[in-house]
């Protein structure tokens, strides 16, 4: 399937000038992609749904972005059936292209939220740890939850008229958000790495061990969200400030959906990593 004007994965995972010959192995890097996606990634994130539903209510409150970031994960593999499905000629229906760009939105906005969110969750811990427990309880994070949806709502609904029709407008969109979002993120695990260089005056040495573990904890776990979300930006940024000055695509590889597809697997090795649920890893 050559890159058209119909398909929003060109634009939103842009090359440029492919013949037919050269894109196919593009269009086989896609399918199995996807594929990855669909079959690895929608059984895996149902599983943590189904381990943070059925744990106790506690664990429901601590892994509420947990649970939310799998629900976008969801959808995105939602987002990556119905491309696949789009890749069958018969089945290129108006229908589902107007679905692949409404959950465009999902990728450029909802996800990096969430992403943002538990980040900003980590920092509060190690910097700023009585506003955490002040807003630790859980109808704090459903008022977050609920902005990040309504939000993310509204970002699938601009996406369907934007995507395809006004792309100038979608990379400023895009680009802007992303430096958002990487600008938190980037925040974040510099605070934390500054919390964790300092140790508090008059301390006892085992307690100063203890934060400095929860502090390499936090940070680290920063760092792994914001690393994938860093190589997936910087494409998107390169792109954007491309086309708006130079008025043109400019050409580039899929590596950034390569980045997308497995960065989604990050959370959710993490989390299965921490409830003791990957066989070759023990609980730390």
């Amino acid at each position: 399937m050559n890159c058209s004007s119909e398909d929003p994965t060109c634009k939103v995972f842009p090359s440029t000038n492919l013949t037919e010959h050269e894109s196919e192995p593009l269009d086989f890097f896609k399918i199995s992609l996807f594929s990855l996606s669909l079959l690895v990634g929608l059984p895996t994130h149902s599983y943590i749904l189904w381990l943070i539903v059925t744990g106790t209510r506690n664990g429901v409150a601590s892994e509420f972005f947990n649970l939310n970031l799998s629900v976008c994960e969801i959808l995105f593999s939602l987002y990556s059936l119905i491309n696949l499905l789009r890749m069958i000629p018969v089945l290129q229906t108006q229908v589902l292209l107007i679905l692949v760009k409404f959950l465009s939105g999902n990728i450029i906005t909802i996800r990096p939220l969430f992403q943002c969110l538990i980040c900003v969750e980590r920092y509060l811990a190690v910097v700023h740890p009585v506003t955490f427990l002040k807003y630790k309880p859980l109808r704090y994070r459903v008022i977050c939850c609920t902005v990040v949806w309504i939000t993310g709502l509204g970002s699938c609904v601009l996406c369907i008229f934007i995507v395809l029709s006004h792309h100038f407008s979608f990379m400023c969109f895009s680009l802007l958000q992303f430096l958002l979002f990487l600008s938190i993120q980037l925040f974040c695990l510099v605070a934390v790495l500054r919390a964790l260089k300092q140790s508090g005056p008059g301390e006892r040495e085992r307690e100063r061990e203890e934060e400095n573990h929860m502090k390499r904890r936090a940070f680290y776990l920063i760092l792994i969200l914001t690393v994938p979300m860093l190589i997936v930006s910087v494409p998107f940024i390169m792109i954007g400030f491309f086309y708006i000055l130079l008025q043109q695509d400019t050409p580039l590889s899929l590596s950034s959906l390569y980045c997308i597809v497995l960065g989604s697997f990050v959370p959710a090795c993490l989390f299965l990593r921490r409830v003791g649920k990957l066989p070759f890893f023990k609980h730390p």
